[in-house]
């Protein structure tokens, strides 16, 4: 089994479409993922674009995703997909990742709180948590620099939130869990690290140049 404790965690939220489906009683359906939307990410290291590609789900394991409210793990899951047979299901079209899922409104309260909430359309805002294996960065050394997540390993929750904290071109700040961990950073680290490499590279063809021409 692969693991993903290497891999970055994070939680993204979107203002999408989310809705009760008419004449099927407990089924709401909405968008969790949405591709090649522009969001603005602000952490300690500044701010940076970030993009999920369309490509970026071709391998993602979602086998086993189970949903919440707010992320609040602790809870009993109000659905889940299991293998594709649970009370969860996920399409992937052009635009991103759909989601329908079967709730227990005659016997789970919460269940009935959640399907009221986005029937009467008090809450319309989805997040995910997954992990990143692939991201791909541009124009590091501008103000706000654009990160391309490329690949995607793993999504673990899905959940219907009452502010979603990612609307497209919005800004705000990365969750308490995400503080001590920048990609920004760590892209940036990396990059000068690249260069120094380089310089050393050139440095040593350069006296091996000199040596064999004295």
């Amino acid at each position: 089994m692969r693991k993903h404790s290497n891999e970055e965690l994070v939680t993204r939220s979107y203002l999408a479409e989310f809705r009760a489906v008419e004449d099927e009683p407990g089924v709401i359906v909405g968008t969790p993922i949405v591709f090649n939307q522009d969001t603005v990410i602000r952490d300690w290291a500044g701010e940076f674009i970030e993009r999920i590609d369309p490509k970026a789900l071709a391998t993602t394991d979602m086998k086993d995703v189970r949903l919440f409210v707010n992320h609040d793990m602790s809870k009993i899951a109000l659905a889940r997909s299991k293998n594709g047979n649970g009370t969860m299901s996920f399409t992937v079209d052009a635009t991103g990742v759909n989601m329908r899922a079967i709730l227990d409104i005659d016997n789970n309260a919460e269940a009935r709180a959640l399907y009221s909430a986005v029937q009467r359309g008090d809450l319309d805002g989805m997040s995910f948590g997954f992990r990143v294996r692939g991201q791909e960065w541009s124009n590091l050394d501008s103000e706000r620099p654009t990160r391309t997540i490329t690949d995607i390993s793993i999504i673990h929750e899905v959940s219907a939130v009452n502010f979603p904290a990612y609307p497209q071109t919005s800004i705000s700040a990365r969750s308490t869990e995400e503080t001590d961990y920048s990609p920004l950073a760590e892209a940036r680290a990396k990059r000068t690290e690249e260069t120094a490499s380089d310089v050393l590279e050139m440095e040593r063809l350069k006296n091996s140049y000199i040596m064999r021409t004295i």
